[in-house]
């Protein structure tokens, strides 16, 4: 069983992910910088699948491997809730 710890990791970078994406002003004012944060939160969640993928539930996998990163936050925050019950 992944830790608590690295999916809390996990899930800040899929939040970071979010925020980056929902930045207008950034948008706006540096595309190009959004769309380099961007890139780098995504490298990132990609490492970390890499780096992770023999301890991820089945589930949790399947969401990454299919860049349903939505669905792996709010299962993500679903577990932590669960665990902290």
């Amino acid at each position: 069983m992944i830790p608590s710890s690295d999916l809390e990791t996990l899930l800040d970078l899929l939040r970071r992910r979010l925020e980056v994406i929902g930045d207008r002003a950034l948008r706006e004012s540096d595309p190009d910088h959004q769309f380099a944060l961007l890139r780098d939160v995504s490298e990132a969640i990609t490492a970390f699948h890499d780096q992770h993928q023999s301890s991820l539930p089945p589930r949790l996998r399947h969401f990454l491997e299919n860049a349903s990163l939505e669905k792996a936050r709010e299962w993500i925050e679903a577990e932590l809730a669960r665990r902290s019950a």
